[in-house]
């Protein structure tokens, strides 16, 4: 299928004309943002559109290298070592795989750093447009508790989305926020101003300086938010619940608890029967038969699991399956099967796969699992002649995914039971919203079972399992202090969330953030590239048009103190009896 990608030359554009027009035409001809309703509509057009889930994907610990030797997919497979010569989508993902700058793509590659880097970027230049129009429309210093009631809930969602764009390019390209500590890290350009010259010189700051922007800009979106704008399709906007759950995400991130439970509880509560109105519901795909069906019923916006929704310009479905890295051999079991040993029998999948996924998998060929929660939409351009836009419907914010952080946040207060409880309603909520005829075909079979305290006590201590360690001490090297006694609600944790966000990339989000190992296997003699807990290949390079440009790199070394740390993960591991 062909398809047209579109260019973007950056973050201002210029018009080119000839000399002869040039004076028959004012300097500015752009169309002037001087009403509530110019304003409300340049924000429905300021959403990001690039998604993560790529970068976040091929960096995390969730795809393999088929070219280098691997177990088949299917535990039900005879273990052989095989490799297969797929061919890569794209260059650039050879080089990201080994943690390298993506020097082959550009910034019209979908799915590359550059892509992602603009789009966020050409988000952050929209939205400061809007709040500066709001600014010359009320005038500078007025207060927005005094605007009307349309354009003070304009004003809250362009500075949520601001925070959010910057939230993303943080987290993708710096790394991980870890208290005080972050001062030392590299951060990303903070952009606040409308950009009214053709070029100019940003400072990339450092992670505690963006971060503490980032709340400023999320407290002032809370203070104001309200759904009065969105008559229509409130899924693709920063509705109430979606910055409930973006302000949840960011206090998880920069280790404040007390307030993730607070914004989770806005939205789902702590009443059993609201949340599971407010969890996935699986009986959707009761009705499935083609992949469209599951992709439109995962990405469905009258669901209450999704909190926020965004139409991405993304060729991710046709990457991540059947090419040299996918979701495939040993990453698959240990993204999305559980080896329950003496517990339970053979190997189980959670619902979420089970109900909307496929692996593909066989002696002959290995081309991994592909979950139809990110199907491509397309958009024709022509359809004679087959052309058009790839998209892929981003689920930004979901209530299981709120769910779990919440959790998170329980475990780290100390607050077990209530961990408890959230981990196994994550679980058994899906289960018990299957549809009768998958509940029959699934549920108390060898596939699923309800979860029971059992879990805890046996399946989370236990060596089987890769997301399982005796000990979470070595998270303290990112300012996250697990309690000594938690750690097989975290393992529970890790596990969840390891398979919840599969295909989406979060995972790099979380291995960066609790400092987990990360390690890519690579070509036939399976050279393997190991970065550490503070090395600089933990932040995503940023393009090589902004470095060209002058930008500092995200590979500055951080102090020296800090260079070096390696942790022996295998200390921490659960050990066999």
């Amino acid at each position: 299928m062909k398809y047209i990608k579109t260019l973007f030359m950056g973050l201002l554009a210029i018009a080119a004309s000839s000399c002869s027009d040039f004076l028959d035409h004012t300097p500015d001809e752009r169309t002037e943002i001087n009403t509530e309703d110019k304003v409300v509509g340049l924000l429905i057009s300021s959403y990001p559109g690039a998604a993560p889930c790529w970068l976040g994907e091929i960096s995390s610990d969730n795809l393999i290298d088929n070219m280098s030797p691997h177990l088949p997919s299917n535990p039900n497979d005879k273990p052989i070592m095989s490799h297969y010569a797929y061919s890569h989508y794209d260059r650039y993902d050879n080089e990201l795989f080994k943690f390298e700058p993506a020097k082959s793509a550009t910034y019209n590659s979908y799915d590359s750093p550059g892509y992602v880097w603009l789009c966020y970027y050409n988000s952050i230049a929209s939205v400061n447009h809007a709040i500066k129009a709001m600014e010359t429309m009320e005038g500078e210093g007025a207060d927005p508790a005094k605007f009307s009631e349309k354009l003070r809930a304009a004003w809250a969602e362009a500075h949520l989305l601001r925070a959010y764009s910057h939230f993303m390019l943080v987290n993708l390209f710096s790394q991980a926020y870890r208290g005080e500590e972050s001062k030392n890290d590299v951060g990303v350009p903070y952009v606040t101003e409308v950009e009214d010259v053709v070029q100019k010189d940003y400072d990339r700051s450092n992670v505690a300086e963006v971060y503490k922007k980032i709340g400023e800009d999320l407290e002032i979106g809370l203070k104001y938010m309200s759904d009065v704008n969105f008559k229509t399709a409130p899924k693709y906007h920063f509705n109430t619940n979606a910055a409930h759950a973006f302000a949840a995400r960011y206090y998880l991130f920069s280790h404040q608890y007390e307030k993730v439970i607070e914004h989770a509880d806005a939205v789902l509560s702590t009443d059993s029967a609201q949340m599971q109105r407010m969890m996935m519901d699986y009986s959707v795909f009761g009705d499935c038969s083609t992949g469209d069906d599951y992709s439109n019923a995962w990405q469905n916006p009258d669901l209450n699991n999704n909190l926020m929704l965004i139409t991405t310009g993304s060729l991710l479905q046709r990457r991540i399956w059947g090419y040299r890295y996918s979701v495939a051999s040993t990453a698959a079991r240990e993204a999305m099967m559980i080896h329950s040993g003496p517990l339970w029998s053979g190997y189980i999948c959670p619902p979420t796969l089970l109900v909307s996924g496929q692996l593909f998998s066989s002696s002959s060929g290995d081309y991994g699992f592909i979950n139809s929660k990110i199907f491509e939409q397309f958009e024709y351009a022509d359809k004679i002649a087959g052309i058009g836009y790839p998209h892929t419907i981003y689920r930004a914010f979901t209530s299981m995914n709120l769910l779990l952080e919440r959790a998170e946040a329980e475990i780290m207060l100390q607050r077990y039971e209530e961990a408890k409880r959230d981990l196994k309603f994550y679980w058994n909520s899906a289960i018990n919203s299957f549809s009768e005829e998958d509940y029959k075909q699934f549920v108390d079979g060898r596939y699923i079972k309800l979860m029971t305290d059992d879990v805890f006590e046996g399946y989370y201590t236990r060596a089987e399992n890769i997301n399982c360690f005796d000990s979470w001490d070595f998270a303290q090297e990112m300012g996250v202090q697990v309690p000594a006694d938690a750690a097989p609600l975290m393992n529970c944790l890790n596990d969840f969330r390891r398979f919840e966000n599969c295909f989406e990339g979060l995972r790099f989000f979380d291995i960066k953030r609790w400092g987990l190992p990360l390690k890519h296997t690579v070509g036939l003699n399976s050279e393997e590239f190991i970065v550490g807990v503070h090395a600089p290949e933990r932040a995503i390079e940023v393009p090589w048009e902004a470095l060209s440009a002058g930008l500092e790199s995200s590979r500055v070394t951080v102090p020296a103190q800090k260079k070096q740390v390696s942790l022996n993960y295998d200390s921490f591991r659960v050990k066999s009896e």
